[in-house]
C-alpha cells in the first residue's frame, strides 16, 4: 500500500497535467454512467492521506485509492502505455493548451492519465474522507488533533498499528510505521497507554517530519546516506546503522504487515511505565 507521500507525489504530477483543462474523454467501465463527459473542466486534483481526488466543474469527484495494486500514470497524447489497457480502471483525457513553448519543450497537445489496478475507484458528489485524522503530509495538519486522537484509542494498541490507523493521522504506511518508532528509540509494540503526552507528540512530529520531507523524491530517505537510505525498513538481520545490532522483523497485527526495529536501540518497556527517552 503506497505511503501518504506517494499519492501526493502523484496529485502534484498530475495537476499542472489536468487542472484547468477540458476532458476529451473519460473511460471507466465499472463506473455506472453518467460519466463527466467532453468539455468537462478538471478543477482540482488533491491528495487526502491515501486518497487521491480529482474534482470536476460538473461537482463530481473521481476518489481512487491505490491499496496494494493500484497506480496513475501520465502519458502524452498517443504515447505507448507502460501497462496492458485490460488492467486500466479510468482513463481521463484531456485536451492541450494554445500556449507554444519558447525553449525546447514539446508541443502540448494534451494528456491521458491512466488509472490502472486500483481496488477503490468511486465517483462522488463529495469526497469520502470524513473518518480520516489529519493528513500529516500537509504542512498545515493539526498535529494537536492527532495526539488527542492517539488518547482515545484502547490504551493496550501497540504504536505500529496506532501509526496505521488512518483514523488517528492519514498518510503513515508500513515504511513509516517502522522508521518513526526507531528514530524514537521506540519498540514498535509499546502499548500507546505507555507513552506520555509528550511522547505522543514527538512521535506525531516525526511522522510529519519524515513525510513531508519525501514529498519531492521516490527515493525515500529517513536515514543520513545515498537517497533511498532507510534505517530499518527492509533491513532484517542486517546491523542496526546505530549500534550495528541484527535488525529484526515479525509479522505484526490484524494483516500481518512487516515491522521492523533494533532490540538493543528500542527496547520494550516495562509493563505499566512510560516509555523511554529516545536515545541522543
Amino acid at each position: 500500500m503506497p505511503e501518504g507521500d506517494t499519492i501526493h507525489r502523484t496529485a502534484a504530477r498530475l495537476r499542472p497535467a489536468l487542472e484547468g483543462r477540458a476532458l476529451v474523454r473519460m473511460e471507466a467501465r465499472r463506473l455506472p454512467p453518467p460519466l463527466p463527459g467532453p468539455g468537462t473542466v478538471v478543477t482540482s486534483v488533491g491528495a487526502e492521506g491515501k486518497h487521491l481526488l480529482i474534482a470536476f466543474d460538473d461537482g463530481w469527484v473521481l476518489q481512487t485509492h491505490m491499496r496494494m495494486t493500484g497506480s496513475w500514470h501520465l502519458y502524452r497524447r498517443g504515447e505507448r502505455w507502460r501497462k496492458p489497457a485490460h488492467l486500466a480502471r479510468v482513463v481521463l483525457e484531456v485536451g492541450g493548451t494554445d500556449r507554444r513553448p519558447e525553449g525546447p519543450e514539446p508541443i502540448d497537445d494534451g494528456w491521458v492519465a491512466v488509472c490502472f489496478s486500483a481496488p477503490v475507484v468511486e465517483l462522488v458528489r463529495a469526497p469520502r474522507t470524513g473518518h480520516l485524522g489529519p493528513d500529516l503530509c500537509r504542512s498545515d495538519a493539526d498535529l494537536a488533533e492527532t495526539v488527542r486522537r492517539m488518547g482515545s484509542l484502547d490504551p493496550t494498541t501497540a504504536l505500529a498499528e496506532v501509526l496505521l490507523d488512518q483514523r488517528v493521522c492519514c498518510g503513515v504506511g508500513n515504511v513509516y510505521k517502522s522508521e518513526v518508532p526507531f528514530a524514537l528509540g521506540l519498540h514498535p509494540s509499546t502499548p500507546v497507554g505507555h507513552l506520555d503526552g509528550d511522547t505522543r507528540w514527538r512521535v506525531v512530529a516525526t511522522a510529519a517530519r519524515q513525510l513531508r520531507a519525501n514529498l519531492t523524491t521516490t527515493a525515500r530517505t529517513t536515514w543520513p546516506g545515498p537517497p533511498g537510505t532507510l534505517a530499518v525498513y527492509g533491513r532484517k538481520g542486517e546491523p542496526c546503522r546505530r549500534c550495528a545490532t541484527p535488525v529484526r522483523m515479525a509479522r505484526t497485527g490484524p494483516q500481518a504487515r512487516s515491522t521492523y526495529w533494533c532490540p538493543t536501540c528500542q527496547p520494550p518497556p516495562a509493563a505499566g511505565l512510560s516509555a523511554p527517552r529516545p536515545p541522543s
